[in-house]
């Protein structure tokens, strides 16, 4: 049985595809690219009852994750985080069940950890050596210490004014961190500078795009946390990579892409 059913990436924009084998980034139009999978494929092979099985972390739905040989997992136990009843609160607001996903039990206290874990290890499989990223904060102390379970060179650039905390972690794990006296993309632009003239890895948000299928595995925990039965709702907290992840699993795909790219 395969390990994963990762089939391709594509462009939701203009429909082009990528080589999942082969380090891509952004699509040719400047587009994010996102992950597709053989799910007639799974469908037929793959049966829900094996979970039952599985150790409580994210990995447990591995075919549904880019990463094709396990050997390249990098993991560090996140995911199958707590649905915590808020009672309550529901009876204040009028919500009759109320539950919070408590991601702050997973490493470095952030669901950040998600992201990192697969984003980390499609990129320890693909062959890369040195990454670098900016970030406000918990995605780079994230990224760094998988990065660092992974044997991967981090670069982090951040403001000057982001959390003593974050920074620290980054340091801790190995990172090389720099701080930049202004914005989140005021460091972005020195990240873009770098990777234009080192080659490394972008690991930016939305410019792999691997980070999105570590989050998205959120919305498959709460999916099998009520039993496969969707809550009416789910609320998210401002953000792009994880509101986007959850959103994904919803059964919608493009068109059939009318061209390939393979190389590049």
């Amino acid at each position: 049985m395969r390990f994963s059913y990762v089939s391709h990436l594509y462009c939701p924009k203009c429909e082009r595809t990528y080589d999942v084998d082969q380090i891509h980034q952004l699509c040719e139009c400047g587009s994010p690219l996102l992950v597709a999978y053989d799910l007639e494929s799974m469908r037929q092979k793959v049966k829900r009852d094996v979970l039952r099985e599985r150790e409580a972390n994210l990995w447990r739905y591995h075919e549904l994750l880019p990463v094709k040989h396990p050997e390249h997992i990098v993991s560090l136990g996140e995911g199958m985080t707590p649905l915590v009843p808020m009672q309550r609160l529901g009876r204040e607001i009028g919500i009759e069940a109320l539950y919070m996903k408590d991601e702050g039990v997973i490493p470095t206290g952030t669901f950040k950890a998600r992201g990192a874990a697969v984003g980390v290890s499609k990129a320890k499989e693909l062959g890369v050596k040195q990454l670098a990223m900016p970030t406000n904060g918990n995605a780079g102390a994230a990224w760094s210490l998988y990065a660092a379970r992974a044997g991967i060179q981090a670069t982090v650039v951040m403001p000057v004014d982001a959390p003593e905390l974050t920074r620290k972690e980054c340091a801790i794990a190995g990172a090389e961190l720099y701080l930049v006296n202004g914005l989140i993309s005021d460091a972005g632009q020195i990240v873009a500078k770098a990777i234009r003239e080192y080659g490394w890895y972008d690991a930016s948000t939305l410019k792999e795009p691997y980070r999105i299928e570590g989050k998205k595995t959120m919305g498959l925990e709460i999916a099998e946390q009520f039993s496969w039965q969707l809550p009416d709702v789910i609320l998210y907290p401002t953000g792009g990579v994880g509101l986007i992840g959850i959103y994904h699993l919803a059964p919608r795909r493009p068109p059939l892409p009318r061209v390939s790219v393979s190389g590049g």
